[in-house]
Parts: structure tokens; sequence; C-alpha cells
């Protein structure tokens, strides 16, 4: 490949966005272009590119008015890590989790909700409590710890421990929790929930036809000025993490989400044993099934990913028999090893995108 106007060209006019450093899954978003390589388009794309939540942003839309957002999608971006990352030491979540504060933004208090919800639906697989085994386990800020099973148990009380959303004198909600010790971790949701908000403040200008990748977690609208959809690719997991990048296979995309949650690029091995930053709350521990990567596509982005993570963490056989319960289930794909040899399986809806 070779790179165009800043973007990369294939012979097949295909644009591929690669992302080296993606913390919990790794998916290639694609978009056929139009005005690069070999023809003209009749409507020149809108691109923006950037770095945000500790990965890169990449968004293209079409707009007869030419309209320039950058400024405005980092804005969006910027008071998201203001409200619910990890990384800023000032955030509001940051500020709950030091028990600092119980008040909760609109926005954290939507993102606790959803939460909240999704923890129920899959029976505790999706846990955003999970933040202390998380940073004992070394998979955040801090050194991971010398870990004994006494102090595994201790962590998963904090996991498990009951929380909810009330209402102060003042019509504030507030957040009520069991254990003073008890962390959230948005990052199982929080690029998806990111994707939604740039996806409505777009729609919201009136702006109909787009793709937005927030590290890897996309949503499509609309469809290309030609009125054929967008193209997606699915990323085959590496054998390590700085293995470069393989598309797996491309799907079509028009009015919903993908996004791929895996195994294979956030690990760390010691005595020759690999680690998955993806931690089972059922168990404390990293999940050690042979599920490698899951793609999930569902009309949100942030329900997507929290489906794609609980899925990760039930393992390829209990995230079947869950799908097969609820009919109402996004179409998924697996990505995982069986008996040595490397497999895929796309449940029959997903199947129906997928470009041959």
């Amino acid at each position: 490949m070779h790179p165009i106007d800043g973007r990369f060209c294939f012979t097949q006019d295909l644009l591929i966005n690669i992302y080296m450093y993606k913390p919990l899954l790794a998916l290639v978003a694609a978009a056929l272009l139009f005005a690069s390589c070999h023809h003209t388009a009749p409507q020149e794309p809108i691109r923006l590119q950037g770095q945000a939540q500790g990965t890169f942003y990449s968004i293209v839309y079409y707009d007869s008015l030419s309209r320039d957002f950058q400024p405005q999608i980092d804005s969006i971006l910027h008071a998201f890590d203001q409200v619910a990352s990890l990384w800023v030491d000032s955030s509001e979540l940051q500020r709950l989790n030091r028990n600092e504060t119980d008040v909760l933004s609109p926005m954290i208090a939507d993102l606790f909700e959803k939460s909240s919800d999704i923890c129920r639906y899959t029976d505790s697989a999706f846990n955003i409590f999970i933040g202390p085994l998380v940073t004992a386990w070394g998979f955040s800020f801090k050194e991971r710890e010398e870990l004994s099973p006494q102090r595994i148990a201790q962590l998963m009380t904090y996991t498990h421990g009951r929380w909810q959303i009330n209402q102060n004198a003042q019509g504030q909600k507030i957040l009520a929790k069991e254990y003073p010790q008890m962390q959230a971790d948005f990052n199982a949701i929080a690029q998806g929930y990111t994707v939604d908000r740039i996806a409505q403040w777009l729609s919201r200008q009136g702006i109909q036809n787009y793709l937005v990748d927030v590290g890897g977690e996309v949503i499509a609208r609309g469809a290309k000025p030609d009125g054929t959809p967008w193209k997606v690719g699915i990323e085959r997991p590496a054998e390590d993490k700085d293995a470069a990048p393989q598309v797996e296979l491309t799907i079509a995309l028009r009015d919903c989400s993908v996004v791929t949650s895996g195994s294979y690029r956030k690990y760390y091995e010691k005595d020759g044993t690999r680690y998955s930053h993806t931690i089972d709350p059922a168990t404390g521990h990293p999940v050690s099934h042979t599920l490698l990567s899951v793609s999930v596509i569902d009309p949100d982005s942030w329900r997507a990913d929290a489906l794609a993570t609980a899925f990760m963490v039930m393992g390829l056989d209990k995230a079947l028999q869950f799908i097969e319960s609820h009919p109402q289930n996004p179409a998924v794909f697996f990505i995982y090893h069986q008996d040595g040899q490397y497999k895929t399986l796309a449940t029959p809806e997903f199947s129906k995108l997928i470009i041959q």
C-alpha cells in the first residue's frame, strides 16, 4: 500500500484505518474511496482524523455544504474524557471512585444506567465494577500486584458489591455503593458510547451519510453517494500484539454499529503464560478460554461494545447458548482456536452482511 493524500489506497480503492494500540479490541474500518486512486465521484467525502481515548479516530461524511467539524468533534471527545476517563485524574469518574462526590452528571448517570441494564441482561458477565481487579492484574496505570487467592477474593467482594442510583432532595442523581472501595471502569463501553454521541451530533447537523470510527468501534449511517453501503473489515487475530493487522473478512454496514473485542492485542506474559486483559468477574482471573475475538452488530455502538466484552468473558460455548436463548440478540461473529486450529463462526444474521 502507499499513502494518497494522507490516506492508504489499495488497488481496489479500499480505505483501511489501522489501530495498532487499541486497548480492548481490534477492528479495522474501511470505506470505498471515490475521489482518490482511479476515478472522480459526484461528491467528495470529508475526512477527519485524530487521537482520543488512547487510540485514534477517523470520521468520513458527505456534506453538500462541505463543513469541517473537526473542532466540534474534538470538543465532544474532550468533554467525554472530563466525565468518564480513568486517565484524567480530575474526571468525574475518578472523583466518584475516590468517593469525593456521589452526585452524577447526566452523561455519567446515563453510562451507569446503560451499564446496569447490560449487567442484568448478561447475568453479570459485563460488570463495570471490575476496576479493582483490572488494576491489580496490571491492566491499568499501576504496577500489577502479586495476587494471592485471599486478595482476589477480597477484590471480588468489591466487584460484586451492590450499587444503585438514587435521587437527592435537590433532584440530582447520586451513586450509592455498598463498599467505598468499589471503583467503576467504563473502558468496556466508553468508545462505543463516544461513537454514538458523535453520530448523534452529526445527525443533528443534518449529516445523513457518515462512518464514525473511534479505536475500531464503528457506526455507519446512510450510504455512499452511489447508494452502496459502507464497507468495514474485521481484523484477523494476530499472533502477538505487535503484528501488522490483516483483514479476515469485510461486511456491508448501513445504519448500525459493529464492535470487536479481542484478547490478542492487550496482554502480558509471565513464566510462559499469557494473561488476557479481559477479566472474568465470576473468577477474578483473566479469561483462559479459546475465544480470540468477538464482533457484534447492533443499532447502538455502546451496546455492541458491552455485549462484545460480555461474550469474550463467557467464551464461545456460553456465548452461543446465550445467543440461542435470546432471539433478539444482535448478529455475532466469533474467531477462536479449536484443537490447535484457527476457526470462525458467524450467526445467520451476521452471515447476511459478509461481502464475498
